[in-house]
Formats: structure tokens, sequence, C-alpha cells
């Protein structure tokens, strides 16, 4: 019995089903995550047969992506404090109406299930999940209520049709126009596409990893890089909860080798030249910033440190850390502390290589990509304007006139694949940047 258990976290292990004993073992539990598992109904046996006490009073999130759920049980109402809700990437055909009646549930991700109904398929894809548990309560597939929300539906795209017509509706079309562009380059239709293998270890160290490139920035103008710098610093912050969730790392891919490997080496064998220092061993470099933190804390009197030494204990008790690897040997990325100075952004950098890595789950790596892509499509939008009012004399490489000023950033396909060759993940898949998709208008 774990009578204060308040987290559990099982992601990434092979279990088949989970029985009613947790919820007998750890009723405090408020926090289970079981992604990358095997699992093929939820909450399945799970919850024990109704009656009091009520199972899990306290559970506000089920993380249970990349699992092989096709079931998602109307029991799932059973949990009364369920906030967050995750099963993307399973194998679902149906959402019950029952989700509608999770009194406290805000957040459900249930991206890339191949539902049948292919309305909800596109809702789960670009809506707020207050939008999909309406049409679930309505009784989806045109049942009920949906029916009369359809015709609202109809409604609107009449109004929006009269207003365009009377002319009315050019401010729409401007503010369309003005969306960030994104144009997505398919695998098939890359003559040279990137590819990174993964090797068996990382699945014990740091399972996950999401890769992209993206072509067409502009790094130049003005604080440009100090910006864009500054925006992934933010983004470890803010959606990478300090980097203890997901990891970001960008390089410039004039100086990336490929192919690349995904990969893990002991600290004693693993070397890097990190960002700003000389070529150097991890289990050196780790002892290095812990000595700088202590140094740190004396001089400013303070428990808190800045900078890399803050991510120093998410590597404690691990035999390998996790790497990057290029054609030639060498170490670009060692998530979560630092990436390489040999890949290092600078000023001239026009195409990025972007990695997300993390020990979380697949989806959170999609996640922040997404966010990254688009934070990197506002800053260059940003770049651009001031460009073109400032009267800089810097050299562009293409001209920064109005009508430049929305060419798409172009996303290249990047597979990751196993050693024996095997389809692991592609980013961006089709049901990828619809998080952002109110912001960032992607030609597929």
């Amino acid at each position: 019995a774990f009578p204060q258990l308040r987290s559990l976290n099982l992601s990434a292990n092979r279990l088949r089903e989970l029985g009613p004993g947790l919820a007998r073992a750890a009723p405090q539990l408020q926090e289970l995550l079981l992604s990358g598992n095997r699992l093929r109904a939820l909450p399945g046996g799970l919850l024990p047969p109704a009656g009091p006490p009520a199972p899990f009073p306290l559970l506000s999130r089920l993380d249970a992506a990349d699992n092989e759920v096709a079931e998602l049980g109307a029991d799932i109402a059973a949990l009364p404090a369920l906030k967050s809700l995750d099963v993307a990437n399973n194998q679902l055909r149906e959402l019950p109406a029952a989700l509608a009646d999770c009194p406290r549930l805000k957040e459900a991700n249930f991206r890339g299930n191949q539902l049948r109904d292919k309305r909800l398929e596109k809702m789960v894809n670009g809506c707020q999940t207050k939008a999909i548990l309406e049409y679930l309560r309505a009784g989806g597939r045109g049942k009920g209520k949906a029916e009369s929300a359809r015709e609202e539906v109809r409604k609107k795209k009449r109004e929006k049709q009269q207003k365009k017509d009377s002319g009315e509706g050019e401010q729409d079309e401007v503010e369309e126009v003005s969306k960030l562009l994104v144009k997505i380059l398919h695998v098939s239709e890359n003559p040279a596409p990137l590819v990174v293998k993964v090797s068996s270890g990382v699945k014990d160290v740091r399972a996950f990893i999401v890769c992209c490139v993206l072509k067409g920035v502009n790094l130049k103008p003005g604080n440009a890089l100090k910006r864009f710098l500054t925006m992934q610093t933010k983004l470890h912050e803010d959606i990478c909860e300090k980097r203890t969730v997901a990891t970001i790392a960008t390089h410039d891919l004039q100086l990336v080798k490929a192919p690349l490997t995904y990969d893990v080496q002991p600290p004693d064998e693993l070397k890097i030249m990190p960002l700003g220092r000389k070529e150097i061993k991890a289990k050196d470099l780790l002892r290095q910033l812990q000595l700088e933190a202590e140094e740190q804390r004396k001089q400013k009197k303070r428990q808190n440190v800045s900078g890399l030494h803050r991510y120093l204990q998410l590597l404690n008790g691990k035999d390998n850390y996790p790497c990057l690897v290029d054609a030639e040997g060498a170490v670009i990325s060692f998530p979560p502390i630092t990436n390489s100075e040999k890949t290092k952004i600078r000023k001239e950098t026009r195409d990025l290589f972007l990695e997300v890595t993390s020990d979380t789950s697949l989806q959170i790596c999609k996640d922040v990509m997404d966010t990254l892509i688009l934070k990197i499509a506002e800053l260059n939008r940003s770049a651009l304007e001031n460009k073109e009012g400032s009267g800089s004399d810097v050299e562009l490489d293409a001209p920064c006139g109005p009508g430049n000023l929305n060419q798409p950033l172009v996303v290249e396909q990047v597979r990751v694949v196993d050693t024996d060759g095997n389809l692991k993940v592609l980013y961006p898949s089709k049901t990828d940047l619809a998080t952002v998709s109110s912001l960032l208008t992607v030609i597929r």
C-alpha cells in the first residue's frame, strides 16, 4: 500500500493491463502516467466495481498516449477530479459521450486516433476540449442537438458569404492572408531527406525524440539572433517546465553532418564541445558545472542557481547519457544539458535542424515542436517587418518588400527510425501543427 503516493510514472514499459489493486493501494494518487505501453482498454480493469469509496477521488491527470487503446470506456466519468486526459496516438475509433460527464475535464488530447466520425476527428485536431465535449454531449454524428449545431455552422457560412458579397468580408480575408505561413516538404518530395537513427539504449535513458528541418529563417536584421535565443530560453522555462518534461536543441543545418544517430554513451566516454567551451568529457563537464554552481551560490549568497547548473540533477543516477551523434562521430547535442559549438547558430544561418527530446512522452515532444515552429515563424515575420521599416544597409538573401513578408517557411519532414530502419516517428505528420493552427497557416 502507498497511502501517501501522489504521482506514479509507469511510462515506456510493456504493460498490457492494470488491475483494480492500484486504486486500493494508492487512494491519494493525483497523477498517473502510462504513456508508451501496450494498454488496450482504458480505464479497463483499473477501476474496481462501483461502490463506495469512489476510486481515485483525487486523480487529476491521466496520460495514456502512445498505447494500443482501442476502447475508451464510459466509466472514465467515474473519475471525479480528472482535469487532463491524454490518449493521443492510440487505436480509438469512438469517443464515449460519457466524457462530457467528467465534471472537471479541461484538457483532453485525442490526436493520432483514426476516429470513425470524421467531423469529430477534425475537431480533435483543431478545436478546444470544451467544443469537443459539447459535440459529444449533443450526441455527435448528427444525433440530437448536433443537427442544430450543424445548422448553426451552415448559417454562419451563409452570413459570411453575404458579408463577402457586400464587401464586409474583406477584413476577414486580410486577417487570413496575414497569418503566418508554413509549407511542409514531405519525405516523398525531398531528394535528400534527413534521417535520425535511434539506438535501443535510449529507451531506458531518454526515450523520445522528434526532429525536423526548418528552411528560410532570417536572423540578420538587428537583434533577431538574440531574440531567437531568448525565445528558446523562455520555452525551456514554460512549456518544457524547466527542461523537466522536454528539451529543445537548435542547430545550423549547414554544419550538421548527416546521417545522425540518437544514442547513449557512458559519462567517461561521451565527449562534446559545449557552447562557448572547449571539448570535454560529459562527467568532467558536469563536475565543472557543479563547482561553478557552488561558487555561484557562495558569491550570491542564495540557494537558487542559474544557467545550465539548474539541470544537472536531471541526469542523477544515469549510467549512460543521451546524445545526438553526427556522421563524423561528433556529439552535437547532449540533452538536457547543452548543444555543441560545432553546429552553433549564427546570424548567417538560414536553415535550421530542430530537435526536441523527452523522457516523458512522444506527444510532449510534438507539442513543444509545434510551439517552437510557431515562435520561429513569428520572429521571422517580425525580423522582416523591422528590416523593411529600418532602412538598414544589411544585405539580405531575398528582398524584404511587402510581397516577400508572407513567404512561407519550409518545414522538411524528418524520419526517426530504429536500428533496423523501421519508422518510429515522422514529423510533421498530417496531425501535427494542429495545436497552433489558429495562428499558423500550414500548406500541406
